[in-house]
């Protein structure tokens, strides 16, 4: 029920960013769920990972008053974060980008009034993070049990792929179909255990 109710906070809170509704639904459902904190993220992959994790961890981020929000881009993390953050509904900010979007954070961050530690970096993307901890081998193992493992090696056969290195290989192949990075968000996220090194993404959580 409480996620139930956050996807009505997340579209209040998008009617009134980008379609020029009132702040008055999204400021209410904010009171009403206690909404605490917003956690932004480029898009439904990254959302598919934090959930995953939250969810092994025995974690209800919405329960907890912690709005999880894809963006559809980090371009739009200013407009968000100006309705969400000191001026708008107070709320803490939390966000995971990639380095080469770094910017858009710092900069939606500022005009929120917000803790630019709250910024969690990934080198590439979230993706790449995750199939650098996790191993090649053990990300190759996950996309036979996902029953892709004849569409990874026919990907691999492809001229453009012979000068990349494996882990950028498992990048690129994560996102060559629709709905494909979203489902191994949940993947990749499902497989991290305590013993794998920290990744921004565990940090993230860690630190809501």
């Amino acid at each position: 029920m409480a996620e139930h109710d956050m996807a009505s906070f997340r579209e209040a809170l998008a009617a009134w960013t980008f379609g020029g509704g009132p702040a008055e639904p999204a400021r209410r459902l904010a009171e009403d769920l206690r909404v605490h904190t917003a956690v932004l993220l480029e898009g439904l992959s990254d959302s598919a990972a934090l959930d995953t994790l939250a969810a092994a961890h025995g974690r209800d981020l919405a329960a907890e008053g912690v709005c999880v929000l894809p963006m559809g881009g980090a371009m739009n993390v200013g407009r968000y974060a100006a309705n969400l953050g000191r001026e708008g509904l107070g709320l803490r900010l939390v966000g995971l980008c990639d380095e080469a979007e770094r910017g858009y954070y710092l900069r939606g961050w500022q005009l929120a009034g917000a803790a630019a530690q709250d910024i969690h970096i990934c080198v590439a993307d979230l993706e790449d993070e995750l199939i650098r901890t996790l191993g090649v081998d053990a990300v190759r193992d996950l996309v036979e049990a996902e029953g892709d493992l004849r569409a990874l090696d026919v990907f691999l056969r492809q001229p453009a792929q012979r000068g990349r290195g494996a882990y950028r290989q498992l990048q690129r192949f994560l996102g060559t179909k629709k709905g494909r990075k979203i489902r191994y968000g949940h993947v990749l996220a499902a497989a991290l255990t305590p013993a794998h090194p920290a990744t921004p993404l565990t940090a993230l959580l860690a630190g809501l």
